[in-house]
């Protein structure tokens, strides 16, 4: 798959921090309630960590209880792709930046959340940096 922003392997080593690496590009997930974002109200933008691309919107951001962000819907639908994923002995569905395809988290359908969409983005606080809007 190609990118808009793309890097040798070393040169993600050398720009993330090694946990921020570990999620991003190697698709792990950090511990659950520990996440800088998991309850914040801030307004404002998500954004990818690795490349800066938007992602998500405060606005979209809901609590889950869940341990980690929760979006109902990414900022707009081509700034993250969707990949089928089979890891771990489960069928769910990954998340990635579309612009560096860096891991974000996953995303769930049919939970019973009261959202516009019935969908959980639940996404890694370590893949997101948040610009909070100023009055």
């Amino acid at each position: 798959m190609s990118y808009e922003v793309e890097k040798p392997d070393e040169q993600w080593r050398a720009e993330l921090t090694p946990a921020e690496y570990q999620v991003l590009r190697r698709a792990g997930t950090e511990p659950a309630f520990r996440g800088e974002y998991t309850d914040t109200t801030t307004a404002g933008v998500y954004s990818c960590r690795a490349c800066g691309a938007e992602l998500f919107r405060s606005t979209e951001k809901f609590a889950s209880h869940c341990g980690w962000p929760s979006f109902y819907d990414p900022k707009d639908s081509a700034a993250v792709e969707l990949i089928e994923d089979r890891s771990h002995g489960m069928l769910r569905t990954e998340v990635r930046c579309a612009r560096c395809g860096s891991h974000l988290g996953h995303v769930f359908e049919g939970e019973g959340y009261p959202t516009p969409t019935d969908q959980r983005y639940c996404i890694n606080s370590i893949s997101l940096t948040l610009e909070p809007v100023t009055d």
